[in-house]
């Protein structure tokens, strides 16, 4: 527990938590309002003088309200899921950065315990990004559905799953960015692999494998779920999505990096010289 108690000492007496906080919440206003109008639009596109082809059971179900209401109740995920993750990329790499690696290693001499520390402080530092953005997020939910005359939809089971899951995906993404730290020392080299490792998997991944769908057929979209940051839209997606496998899927794949993260990132700091 000490050890834990001085990863977030360390974490707290430096300027970068507040600044990644400061920029977390212009971002999580941005993404509320296109999650607000996509909402509104999907539920009554007349409004906007648009249409929506009708048998197609794709769209038909992210116009389900349980679907829309469940991407509001886990607004500001895209960047929060980021932002918790270059947190615990620096969890690591402040150590190399202000140079104190040395010296906390020589004071906590089992490098297991003191990576395990960096792991769970980096893991608390995400479950309460994913508290204070939900919290946010009850509150102006209600509103928006309400305001547009579908109710709050806090009756249904899939709504309170998409939130339970997207505190777990706050919780693993965090790791992964210890993971990056410990195998990157460099903290812009580290930050800047990891910005480019969670959007390739929005960008990269959506042109690969449609352009192995057309060639090979529409079961290669099923694969998507192996790319992290598709698994975390997955798991919060309230509602099965036609060929797409279930959220628990996402969960499982995102557990299984995060396992293989910590392992992997706990022996390499066994093994190296962190002189």
């Amino acid at each position: 527990m000490k050890l834990i108690g001085a990863e977030l000492l360390k974490l707290r007496t430096t300027n970068t938590w507040w600044v990644f906080a400061l920029i977390a919440v212009p971002l999580w206003a941005i993404t509320l309002f296109f999650n607000y109008f996509q909402t509104s639009f999907l539920l009554d596109p007349d409004q906007f003088g648009g249409t929506v082809p009708e048998n197609d059971p794709a769209l038909e179900a992210v116009s389900d309200v349980v679907f829309l209401a469940a991407n509001l109740y886990t607004n500001g995920q895209l960047f929060g899921l980021l932002i918790v993750m270059l947190l615990g990329v620096i969890v690591v790499t402040n150590e190399f950065f202000h140079q104190t690696a040395t010296t906390t290693f020589l004071t906590s001499p089992h490098r297991t315990a003191v990576i395990v520390a960096k792991l769970v402080a980096a893991s608390i530092i995400g479950v309460l990004f994913w508290v204070i953005t939900t919290a946010a997020n009850l509150v102006v939910t209600p509103l928006i559905l309400n305001g547009l005359d579908v109710g709050a939809q806090l009756d249904q089971g899939g709504v309170w799953e998409a939130i339970g899951l997207n505190g777990l995906a706050y919780l693993l993404w965090a790791i992964f960015g210890v993971g990056f730290g410990v195998l990157i020392r460099s903290q812009m080299g580290a930050t800047v692999a990891a910005i480019i490792f969670y959007f390739a998997g929005f960008i990269g991944a959506a042109l690969f494998f449609s352009t192995f769908a057309n060639r090979f057929g529409d079961w290669i979209n099923n694969l998507q779920v192996l790319v992290p940051s598709l698994a975390s839209q997955l798991m919060v997606s309230g509602t099965t999505l036609p060929g797409n496998p279930p959220q628990w899927v996402g969960a499982v794949v995102l557990i299984g990096y995060a396992v293989v993260t910590g392992v992997v990132g706990t022996l390499i700091v066994r093994k190296r010289d962190i002189s």
